[in-house]
C-alpha cells in the first residue's frame, strides 16, 4: 500500500472556461508534485494547447502535454472508489458533504488502499451542478469565509493540492491504519449511476415512476445510494431487481 502514489489521484476540470485556469492548474500539480489532469467539456476545445495555458503553466508544459481531454464525466471518474466533488454551495439532495479537513484523511485511506481517487472540480462562473455531484461519492467545501465563499478554480485547485501534499508527507501511518478489504469493493461512481438508469428504466415500466411528473425520485434514490457507498455485488443485486422490474413491462 503506497499511500504517496501520485498515480492514483487524478484532478478533473469540468467545462473550464479560461485557458489560463488550466495552465495554472498544471503549475500548481507539478509543484506539488501531482499529475493526471482531465479535462471535461473545456469551452474550447485543445484548451490546453492555448498560448495563454502554456504561458501560465510556467514549465509545467508536460503536465499540460500530458492531459487529457473528453466529452464524458462518467469515463474520468471510471474505476476511482472516492470521487470527491469540490463546491461550497449547498443542495437539497446529493452525496454526503465533508468539509476538506475531514476529507483529506479519507483519502489518504483510500490511497494506502491502492485504489483510484478522483477531485472535480466545476466551471468557474456555476461551479459543479447536480448532475456532476451525481458522479461523485462525496460533496467537499473549503473552510472559507461564509460570507465570500468565491475561490478562483486554480486558486481552489493549488489549496487542495499543498494541503492534500502536507496531509500525505505529515503522517502516512494514519493513512495505513485501515484495512484495505474495507475499500477494494466499492462500486465508482459511473456504476452506481448505470445502475440508476436501469432503476429508473424499470421503476417506468411497474408503473412507479411517471417519467411526465418524475418528481425528486430520482435525486432521492441517487442521495440513498451515495450515502450508502455501494460495494460492487450490491450494484450486481439492484441491476437483478431492476432487470426482473423491466421483465414485468
Amino acid at each position: 500500500m503506497n499511500p504517496k502514489n501520485p498515480k492514483l489521484l487524478r484532478w478533473i476540470l469540468v467545462e473550464t472556461s479560461h485557458p489560463g485556469n488550466v495552465g495554472s492548474a498544471a503549475r500548481a500539480l507539478k509543484t506539488m508534485g501531482f499529475g493526471d489532469l482531465r479535462l471535461i467539456n473545456p469551452k474550447l476545445s485543445g484548451i490546453a494547447q492555448e498560448s495563454e495555458a502554456i504561458a501560465l503553466a510556467s514549465g509545467a508544459g508536460d503536465v499540460l502535454a500530458q492531459s487529457q481531454e473528453s466529452h464524458s464525466l462518467e469515463s474520468a471518474v471510471e474505476g476511482c472508489s472516492l470521487v470527491l466533488g469540490l463546491t461550497s454551495r449547498d443542495r437539497e439532495f446529493g452525496p454526503p458533504a465533508l468539509n476538506w479537513i475531514d476529507a483529506r484523511p479519507l483519502i489518504l485511506k483510500t490511497l494506502a488502499a491502492d485504489q483510484k481517487v478522483a477531485l472535480v472540480f466545476g466551471p468557474e462562473r456555476t461551479g459543479l451542478d447536480n448532475q456532476h455531484l451525481s458522479l461523485c461519492t462525496h460533496r467537499v467545501w473549503l473552510d472559507a469565509n461564509p460570507q465570500y465563499p468565491s475561490l478562483n478554480l486554480a486558486q481552489a485547485l493549488m489549496v487542495c493540492a499543498f494541503t492534500l501534499r502536507e496531509a500525505i508527507n505529515s503522517d502516512p501511518e494514519e493513512a495505513l491504519s485501515i484495512p484495505s478489504k474495507d475499500l477494494n469493493d466499492y462500486a465508482d461512481p459511473a456504476a452506481v449511476a448505470a445502475m440508476l438508469d436501469h432503476w429508473q428504466d424499470g421503476l417506468e415500466a411497474i408503473g412507479y415512476l411517471d417519467p411526465a411528473n418524475p418528481k425528486k425520485l430520482m435525486a432521492r434514490l441517487q442521495a440513498l445510494f451515495a450515502r450508502s457507498r455501494l460495494q460492487k455485488e450490491e450494484i450486481d443485486l439492484l441491476r437483478g431487481i431492476a432487470k426482473q422490474m423491466l421483465l414485468r413491462k
